[in-house]
């Protein structure tokens, strides 16, 4: 495990601990159960962040809010390990390393990818604004499109596509801006493959 230091930000105040907590090389792994190790110059120590202990002396002896668990928090917060509860997954889209909660469901996905049910997002094939209504577990080489006689993958616009990716369902929800009792879940829904789809921030919609 290599020790490394993490930036200080220029304008910040910071006060003896917390500034070792971020000069002096470390190294912080995750365990499980919000526990920690976290390796020094002078040796390792565990850091239980629920408990709010550290084995170190400053901590066992002085009662102090060491360094140790400083560092945790600095790099559980700056996004380095994941936080309790959570734990490192590959994004089911392009595999980027994410921290999702230990029971999440599948597909994994990272902030870039992840969609859910009630987002709009743009369709990078037509610039089209879609409505999304479902987030699949399975792959489009999986998920048949009958009316076409093919899977999602093998649709002539999505073969520039990861055939593993997960598939994304969604409308066109034109017709929900008229007042005639039209809905998003009685619309015809499309399936993606969900890096075609680019979400859309509030700013953007």
């Amino acid at each position: 495990m290599s020790r490394y230091t993490r930036p200080v930000p220029a304008d910040a105040r910071l006060d003896p601990r917390s500034r070792r907590a971020r000069t002096e090389p470390m190294a912080v792994a995750p365990l499980g159960s919000g526990r920690y190790a976290v390796a020094t110059e002078h040796g390792s120590y565990l850091v239980d962040v629920p408990e709010h202990r550290c084995t170190c002396p400053d901590h066992a002896f002085r009662g102090k809010r060491c360094k140790h668990r400083r560092r945790v928090a600095i790099e559980i917060t700056e996004g380095a390990v994941p936080p309790p509860g959570h734990v490192a997954a590959g994004c089911a889209v392009c595999g980027t390393t994410t921290f999702v909660h230990r029971d999440a469901p599948r597909p994994h996905l990272c902030d870039r990818h992840a969609l859910s049910r009630g987002d709009l997002a743009t369709d990078r094939e037509t610039g089209a604004t879609v409505l999304v209504v479902g987030v699949s577990p399975r792959r489009a080489d999986e998920v048949r499109i009958e009316s076409h006689d093919c899977t999602v993958a093998e649709y002539e616009t999505n073969r520039g596509y990861p055939p593993d990716d997960p598939v994304v369902t969604a409308v066109f929800p034109g017709g929900a801006e008229f007042d005639d009792g039209t809905t998003p879940d009685s619309l015809r829904v499309y399936s993606f493959p969900m890096s075609r789809l680019r979400r859309l921030d509030a700013g953007q919609a």
